[in-house]
């Protein structure tokens, strides 16, 4: 942990990678158990406006319910599997709200990277209710999360309602005016696809103030191209390769 950066170098994807069932308190207390202490994770909203950790739009990949999630309530998204399609070992376990989350991490001195993922279409909404609840959350603490999205409108709504909570733009290339977005979102981050970063574009980031973070890591080759660059952030599915300390 860098003293003008607050967080570790090393950040475990959707709680414990691949390990546990993603997005979920399961996950999150195994990638501790591995020395994680910090953790990213993807938040969006139930129809009734609950932020809730879940990757996909739809239901079907990791929970035992169908269609869209954005579309239903959080009483019905609260009572759904969302362990059984990893293993046995982890059926039955829940959605977990972002209250969940970070009540869990703020009890046991952990840090989180909430990705705002939101449904197609409230995606302005969404950065702005996740970014509302992270601020009531958070509120005093000395290290707040680290808001992150692809979606350029999620992060303004996010800035909009929270400008004092650091964002990070999520890239899966370099499209054109991604540092000029970046700046005006005000963000202090551009978190990237591992294989975009090089010299040039670690020198462009920090030549604007902006720290450099990598998903989704899970080689060691990589780890070390993305260490010797100098970046400051690897987050990884691996919890079980990589030690937090290195």
């Amino acid at each position: 942990m860098r003293a003008d950066w607050p967080y570790p170098r090393w950040v475990a994807h959707r709680g414990a990678g691949k390990l546990a069932p993603e997005n979920t308190l399961a996950a999150f207390r195994l990638g501790a158990q591995h020395g994680y202490r910090m953790f990213e994770c993807d938040a969006k909203l139930s129809a009734d406006g609950v932020p809730f950790l879940m990757h996909d739009a739809t239901l079907e990949r990791t929970t035992s319910g169908r269609g869209i999630g954005g579309d239903q309530p959080w009483h019905a998204l609260s009572q759904l599997d969302a362990g059984s399609w990893h293993s046995r070992a982890y059926a039955g376990e829940p959605l977990a709200t972002l209250e969940n989350a970070a009540r869990f991490c703020l009890h046991n001195g952990y840090l989180l990277n909430i990705e705002i993922k939101p449904t197609p279409g409230v995606e302005r909404r969404t950065g702005d209710v996740v970014a509302r609840d992270a601020q009531r959350l958070w509120a005093g603490q000395a290290i707040p999360p680290l808001m992150t999205s692809f979606k350029t409108e999620a992060l303004a709504g996010a800035r909009d309602t929270a400008p004092e909570l650091p964002r990070g733009l999520l890239l899966d290339t370099l499209w054109d005016g991604w540092l000029a977005a970046a700046h005006d979102l005000g963000c202090t981050a551009i978190v990237c696809n591992h294989a975009l970063w090089d010299v040039h574009t670690v020198a462009q980031a920090r030549d604007a103030g902006l720290r450099t973070l990598s998903y989704t890591v899970n080689d060691e080759w990589a780890a070390e191209r993305l260490i010797a660059l100098g970046t400051d952030g690897v987050i990884t599915d691996r919890v079980d390769l990589f030690s937090p300390a290195g």
